[in-house]
């Protein structure tokens, strides 16, 4: 017999032990015929029938295990592989690299995964081994494998990578820094590493955290919800988003919460404006802020704020005073945590200015004037001002709000502008004084049309002039054509008109009036009258099989991209009404499949639909090119791609396989004006139990 070499953890790696391999992918596995499987001097290698998996060599584990004695139990329920021998066990579960041996008593991270073929489950050699602490030798020359269950051998890992900071036994009771070293071997290869918390007992869990491979840490914000003893296992990807390396460790998770605010000091007086910031050692889904007035015990609460950004608050100085304040974050079973109170005095000034003009303006058409103010009032008087005679002209008196002022040859010339206002106190205060320059010229102005308005219907017209007008005109002409005809004339402020099929296509209105000898014209509005059927939004599916449809699309692009398949899922929802109102084109139907109204051009041109604006006061709908697919599968494909690689998102990118820092994150970086965004996708994801689909077994 040719001389038989010791096993080492070196040739274990580089012939038994396979890389990872992906689940349903075994393209490359057949049976090995010149690898010989010796098990206590017994022959077994037709029994077994080694198989080599991208040139990795792996042998059933039922028939080892038999072989030296061993007694396996298979749960085919929960798919599930128990070997006990003696005081010696392994506990395998089917498609997780987590092994656990000896009860508990110690966990590894093997780089293969048990899996079935042919009913049969294949492992690493190596995992035997170390579960029943036996011996392995290779005879090159002959290309055996000799099993030994006489000799003793050690448990070693299966990879030289360990995590640093943290050990078997550890309690994590805060936010965790989690240091890992990455040998040479590995240093080229890594681009990034990433995290997961997994339950002990089903070997599943969530992604927790990552990181580029060069920052070698982690950190870890625990959810106090993920409480009780877990796994952490630390993985190194490369850049195929493969495992090239991986390490765990048995920890308990038993956060002390720590809520703090930052941006604010004790006995601080606020004389502006309050930026603060919550300063917390766990991962909350939500915050709310509390003002409360120490003399009266008012409260001011802000609810549901991103526990990530600053909130500013601005008081006013019916506010002034002495203040407590603090900041309250919930946990995801809505279970809050208080910070201490912040002590502060409110010393706020009394500000007012005018709004809607500038230095300098030129005023030639209607203006929207406001008094901006940090009080409140009983009145509000816009004044002009006569620069050289010092004069005051009241414009109107109003109780607070806005005032549109549309100004004629009366106030033509150089002026002066300005708010004056009386507090709940009865004190007046003035704005400071606001130059423009009045053109005061006679104008007329069309009011209930805009430009790139599709007119379907009746249209409320009328006309805003800054001179007194007896009668109007409103003239329609046909673009094409360049043909003209009065469609109403009229001495009522309002008049309806009601388009002919006649007037199909695109026109412009004006309108036209006489003031003294002088005809005045108002802009001409160019839109588009369309009086046959329109298409509005249609479904993709029916409401119940909604999530059931974009579910696959989700878990597929999270195992590409890392991307929350919950938050993706929850924002198809909240965006196409369960799948009840996606974008078709209004003038034939045409279904765009576009599930998240993203405009312009897709893979399948463009479908137009409605788009509101505002002209002269007045919302109007024009249309729109929303980008159009083939399918939802595309759609979907288009949105990730968005977020993936617009640069806006990249702090969005940072944390997306978390459900609840994803959603706060992306509304920062601008995906939805709504500032209640978040709050109804996190809101969506748990009621519909969303968070499974993110839900992973490594």
């Amino acid at each position: 017999m040719a001389k038989k070499h010791k096993v080492t953890k070196i040739f274990l790696t580089t012939i038994f032990i396979s890389v990872l391999i992906l689940i349903g992918s075994y393209n490359e596995c057949w049976a090995s015929s010149d690898i010989k499987l010796i098990v206590d001097n017994k022959d077994i290698t037709n029994l077994s029938g080694p198989i080599i998996v991208n040139s990795r060599t792996l042998v059933p584990i039922r028939f080892i295990s038999e072989a030296i004695g061993a007694k396996v139990i298979w749960d085919g329920d929960n798919r599930t592989v128990l070997v006990e021998k003696e005081n010696k066990s392994v506990f395998l579960k089917i498609d997780s690299r987590i092994i656990n041996y000896n009860q508990g008593e110690l966990y590894q991270f093997s780089d293969v995964a048990p899996f079935i073929i042919n009913s049969r489950t294949y492992v690493p050699l190596r995992l035997i081994s170390n579960a029943l602490e036996i011996g392995i030798e290779w005879d090159n020359e002959t290309r055996t494998v000799y099993v030994d269950s006489a000799k003793k051998s050690s448990i070693e890992p299966f990879y030289d990578f360990e995590i640093k900071s943290i050990k078997n036994k550890n309690i994590i009771t805060s936010n965790t820094n989690i240091e890992i070293d990455i040998p040479e071997g590995f240093q080229n290869e890594a681009k990034e590493i990433k995290m997961f918390l997994i339950d002990k007992d089903t070997l599943k869990g969530f992604e927790v955290a990552n990181s580029s491979a060069v920052d070698k840490v982690i950190t870890y914000l625990p959810k106090i919800e993920d409480d009780g003893e877990k796994i952490i296992v630390v993985a190194l990807y490369d850049e195929n988003n493969e495992i090239i390396a991986g390490d765990l460790a048995l920890v308990t998770i038993d956060v002390i919460p720590e809520v703090q605010l930052e941006g604010i000091e004790y006995n601080e007086v606020i004389t502006d404006e309050l930026s603060i910031k919550p300063k917390l050692n766990f991962l909350p889904t939500y915050v709310k802020y509390e003002f409360i007035n120490t003399a009266n015990e008012k409260i001011i609460t802000v609810n549901e704020r991103d526990p990530f950004d600053y909130y500013t608050w601005y008081p006013k100085p019916n506010q002034n005073g002495d203040y407590k304040i603090r900041v309250v974050a919930y946990d995801g079973n809505d279970n809050f945590y208080e910070s201490e109170y912040y002590y502060t005095s409110v010393n706020i000034d009394s500000k007012l200015s005018l709004k809607g003009v500038y230095d300098d303006m030129t005023i030639n058409k209607p203006v929207s004037l406001l008094a901006s103010r940090n009080f409140d009032v009983l009145e509000t008087q816009f004044l002009l001002i006569d620069p050289v005679t010092e004069k005051e002209t009241l414009l109107t008196t109003i109780p607070f709000g806005s005032y549109s002022w549309f100004p004629n040859s009366e106030y033509a010339g150089k002026k002066q502008l300005l708010v004056r206002v009386k507090d709940t106190s009865g004190k007046t205060h003035d704005s400071e004084k606001v130059n423009v320059n009045i053109d005061g010229s006679p104008k007329i102005m069309l009011i209930g049309v805009g430009p790139g308005q599709v007119l379907t219907d009746d249209a409320k017209l009328s006309i805003k002039s800054n001179v007194d007008i007896d009668n109007v005109k409103y003239i329609l002409t046909n673009n094409t054509t360049n043909q003209s005809r009065i469609i109403g004339e009229t001495t009522e402020k309002e008049f309806v008109f009601t388009p002919l099929e006649t007037d199909e296509g695109e026109v412009t209105i004006q309108a036209k009036a006489m003031y003294e000898d002088e005809i005045l014209y108002s802009e001409k509005i160019s839109l588009k009258i369309y009086l046959e059927e329109l298409f509005g939004p249609e479904k993709v599916v029916e409401k119940d099989k909604f999530i059931e449809t974009i579910s696959s699309l989700a878990i597929d692009s999270k195992n590409k991209t890392d991307m929350s398949a919950a938050l993706q899922v929850a924002q198809a929802i909240l965006e196409t009404g369960w799948g009840q109102s996606v974008p078709v084109d209004k003038y034939n139907g045409t279904i765009s499949y576009n599930l998240f109204g993203i405009k312009g051009t897709g893979t399948n041109d463009f479908v137009v639909s409605n788009t509101w604006e505002v002209y002269n006061g007045v919302s109007f709908r024009t249309d729109a090119n929303f980008r159009a697919y083939h399918n939802i599968n595309e759609s979907w494909l288009d949105h990730k791609n968005i977020l993936l690689k617009l640069s806006r998102y990249e702090p969005f990118r940072k944390v997306m396989n978390d459900s609840t820092l994803g959603a706060w994150t992306i509304r920062r970086a601008g995906y939805a004006t709504d500032p209640k965004y978040p709050i109804k996708l996190i809101k969506i994801i748990k009621e519909y139990d969303l968070l499974k689909l993110d839900e992973i077994q490594i």
